[in-house]
């Protein structure tokens, strides 16, 4: 089975990777992250994947688009509603990737994160299946996010602090008991 798997971060995907790899699994792996804020954190996060990618003989394509403009349109009317847009932003272009390539399905790097909303994340790539007619390879990876976090300290990739858009890095600082300049 090929599978494309979208991936937000070289940490989150470590792990990831080798699950579905020794599932014997065909992974190729998928950049796509117009969310991710500002440039230098794009670029940081971007970087870090591709000399991953390079140091483990992962196939890699890249829509390499920073998307500041795209991502605040699409989330501007609902700032506080933005995660499903996000997702769907990136899920929907992943399942039509994997479509268009002819994977045989798609997953992401995302379902290792215990920060993000799993059930709304996996609706959106069970209706972006759906609509592509290509496979949502479904995994919970959270029980690995520990051992993928070790794993980029180990590696000493960068790691990001915030989930990758802009107002997720302001409400990093605005939780109870950050001061704010």
């Amino acid at each position: 089975m090929k599978t494309l798997l979208h991936i937000c971060c070289a940490p989150c995907a470590n792990q990831c990777i080798e699950v579905l790899r020794s599932d014997k699994i065909e992974v190729t792996g998928y950049w796509y992250n117009p969310n991710i804020h500002p440039f230098t954190e794009y670029r940081a996060r971007r970087n870090c994947l591709r000399e991953y990618a390079q140091s483990i003989d992962l196939k890699l394509l890249e829509k390499d688009e920073y998307g500041l403009r795209p991502f605040v349109r699409e989330v501007a009317e609902d700032i506080a509603g933005r995660c499903i847009k996000c997702y769907e932003m990136r899920l929907f272009d992943t399942a039509k990737t994997a479509a268009e390539g002819g994977f045989d399905s798609f997953t992401s790097s995302l379902f290792i994160s215990p920060y993000q909303n799993h059930e709304l994340m996996r609706e959106v790539a069970e209706r972006a299946a759906k609509e592509y007619g290509v496979e949502f390879l479904y995994r919970d990876f959270r029980p690995y996010f520990k051992a993928g976090q070790e794993k980029a300290r180990e590696l000493q990739m960068y790691i990001q602090k915030f989930c990758g858009c802009v107002f997720s890095e302001q409400e990093r600082y605005l939780k109870p008991g950050k001061i704010i300049p």
